[in-house]
């Protein structure tokens, strides 16, 4: 870290812009590996039949695609554009994400002014350098599955688990190992007030010259994850061992996650009593099934060993489980209102399986901003795809993921506007069921629009 650190910040964007740049290669070859119907077409996979051999210039990032032009007879005209295009772009995205959340402090500098009323022209980055650096490296990772998440929903309509599943384990790894990866905070007087049980999640900033930075009050700043209480101060509720009600929390949520991936049918038709017993059989026949059985058995140990050891450790994985429930159980709940009111399938179950991972990295109060933010411009692509294409079939997962990179980029503005709503602890659940219960509406209205005005067959 501070062997990187002494660079001059050109050539770190230049660092990371060629290996982002190598990554994006592999997101190429994972997002046509990984797709519902495989196509061979990254130099990094083997060769369709009929193209010729390839070299290790066609395995470099962007020329290789330039080069592998040849290929157009078998796979299409134009179809190196996409790829050459996004290994150009992610890395130039990437080096801004790094210049913005490590150099900028786009991520609290907002925050740092409102506190200071005006602010502070610069700030000693020193204290917080292993912080940001591990937030973006957090966030890169994240935006890199959602790459392959997105583009593999834009072609097939389908969300893979072989993204989903490592992306959400890896997700709940990073938390526990550095809790500081969550988006950040500002405060004066630090909401984790127990430092026993987090040691090392607060850290001062400081003005150039070692100088406190003196906010309202004259107390210094803090610079703190967002932890899944905030804004209020760490409960003795979600306290570590020998405390039981925060290892319940946490089991629940993660049987949860394992649940999601069991078959859940009813069947009513021969009687309540055999629907249920029928129902249960099934997700204990799937649960015990290979490797559902070992990821819970395993996660569940784990587990409880960070619960036992305690400290911020506990408290970053608490913080990305409930993340991973209030993210993936809003988006689950979205899609049984609105299965219900368009009588029709209405959301695939990688979206829910989607949001579930990227909760496990932003925490719930992010994920559930990315819940409001998302349906609105996927209304929008919706209607003119309707109106001009005659196509109601709509991808969600890939405005879930614009969403997502919105609020993260834009989080120092995003956390001011709305961080007095999470104050009152029956607000956010109160807001969502208003929503949820207006999405169902709105949508059985949009359903009889299509069916009587715009000739569309009514679902079956």
């Amino acid at each position: 870290m501070q062997l990187l650190l002494t660079l001059p910040l050109p050539a770190r964007l230049a660092i990371v812009f060629l290996l982002a740049a190598m990554v994006a290669s592999f997101l190429n070859a994972a997002i046509y590996h990984f797709a519902w119907r495989q196509r061979l077409r990254s130099a990094w996979q083997p060769k369709a039949e009929g193209a010729a051999s390839r070299t290790w210039i066609d395995c470099l990032p962007i020329l290789g695609w330039w080069r592998l032009r040849r290929e157009s007879a078998l796979h299409g005209r134009g179809y190196w554009v996409r790829p050459m295009l996004l290994e150009i772009g992610f890395p130039a995205g990437i080096a801004w994400l790094y210049w913005w959340e490590t150099e900028a402090c786009g991520l609290y500098s907002e925050q740092v002014a409102s506190a200071l009323s005006g602010g502070v022209a610069t700030l000693n980055l020193a204290p917080l350098a292993f912080a940001v650096h591990f937030q973006f490296l957090a966030h890169a990772i994240l935006i890199s599955l959602m790459v392959v998440a997105t583009f593999i929903d834009i072609d097939d309509r389908i969300i893979p688990d072989v993204v989903t599943v490592p992306g959400t384990l890896l997700g709940l790894a990073l938390a526990t190992l550095v809790p500081l990866i969550f988006l950040p905070r500002i405060t004066q007087l630090p909401q984790i007030t127990q430092p026993q049980i987090v040691p090392v999640v607060s850290q001062a900033l400081e003005h150039p010259g070692g100088a406190p930075a003196i906010g309202h009050r004259d107390l210094p700043l803090h610079y703190e994850p967002v932890h899944l209480a905030a804004s209020s101060p760490w409960p003795d509720l979600l306290a570590p061992a020998p405390n039981g009600s925060s290892l319940a929390i946490g089991l629940a949520c993660y049987w949860f996650w394992c649940f999601a991936f069991v078959r859940r049918r009813w069947l009513p038709r021969h009687g309540k009593g055999r629907a249920i017993r029928y129902f249960f059989a099934r997700i204990g026949r799937d649960w015990w099934t290979r490797p559902l059985r070992e990821v819970t058995f395993v996660g569940t140990l784990l587990l409880v060993a960070v619960w036992w050891w305690g400290g911020a450790a506990w408290v970053g994985l608490l913080t990305s489980l409930v993340g991973l429930v209030g993210s993936g159980g809003t988006v689950w709940l979205i899609r049984i209102f609105a299965g219900a009111a368009l009588r029709r399938e209405a959301m695939g179950f990688g979206d829910v399986l989607l949001m579930m991972m990227v909760g496990t990295f932003i925490g719930w109060q992010a994920g559930v901003l990315v819940f409001f933010l998302a349906p609105f411009a996927a209304l929008v692509f919706g209607v003119l795809q309707l109106l001009l294409r005659r196509d109601d079939e709509l991808p969600y997962g890939p405005f879930l993921c614009a969403a997502t990179v919105a609020i993260l980029v834009r989080w120092d503005v995003v956390w001011l506007r709305v961080e007095r709503l999470f104050e009152v602890p029956w607000l956010v659940p109160a807001v969502l069921l208003v929503c949820l219960v207006l999405c169902g509406a709105i949508l059985a209205v949009w359903q009889e629009i299509k069916t009587r005005l715009l000739g569309f067959s009514a679902p079956e």
